[in-house]
């Protein structure tokens, strides 16, 4: 690894984005109801990606945010591969959690339809939205792009998520539907909003340490 990579932020930045779509994916698989409102087990630590991937495209720029958006998506599949291929082997006789084994990590294909679909044209949409209101209107005002990003994002996100994964994940008129969805994306449209004054510092912490790592 070249010294400019060592120091640079961005492979760690790429680690942490892989690694909460990741567990997303898994807790995702849960339905869960907080009273009236429906949403899925991923509701907490989903909208935290949105916000790496809002860094990584403002600091780095579209190409590197759909590189980190790939990876994450071919991490989720080889991860999915390898929890069926686990399943999949015979148990040793010492082993009596199989079922168990089988029913946390057995994610159903439905599920990571939905999830991958939703990950991938959401946070590309959130990236491209971002880089292109600052090509247009330059670097100013970013709290109003990384709002309008988000809130484009994670509608499609939500959006196509829901629609696939509905009947799956205990959703079975069209009112749970629509309580899904709206409560999904105003919650993590809101939690973009909550933590803009951590993202404000983040964006400017990374671009002087590219800084320094470039010099």
């Amino acid at each position: 690894m070249s010294p400019r990579v060592s120091r640079s932020p961005y492979p760690y930045l790429l680690a942490l984005f892989c690694a909460v779509f990741l567990i997303s994916n898994i807790t995702a698989q849960k339905g869960v109801a907080l009273g009236p409102l429906i949403t899925d087990g991923a509701f907490f630590l989903f909208p935290i990606s949105y916000v790496i991937g809002d860094v990584i495209a403002e600091v780095y720029g579209f190409k590197a945010a759909r590189r980190a958006v790939f990876t994450g998506f071919g991490i989720a599949v080889v991860a999915v591969l390898s929890f069926y291929i686990a399943i999949w082997l015979p148990a040793a006789e010492f082993y009596d959690m199989d079922d168990t084994f089988a029913a946390v990590l057995g994610l159903l294909p439905q599920i990571v339809a939905a999830s991958l679909t939703g990950y991938v044209v959401g946070q590309l949409l959130n990236a491209w939205v971002l880089q292109r209101m600052k090509d247009r209107f330059g670097a100013q005002r970013l709290w109003a792009r990384l709002i309008s990003s988000t809130v484009i994002g994670e509608f499609a996100d939500t959006l196509l998520f829901c629609s696939i994964a509905a009947s799956v994940i205990g959703i079975d008129s069209f009112g749970a539907f629509l309580n899904y969805v709206v409560v999904g994306f105003v919650w993590k449209t809101a939690m973009e909003v909550v933590l803009l004054p951590v993202t404000y510092p983040t964006i400017a912490a990374v671009r002087r340490a590219e800084e320094r790592a470039a010099a």
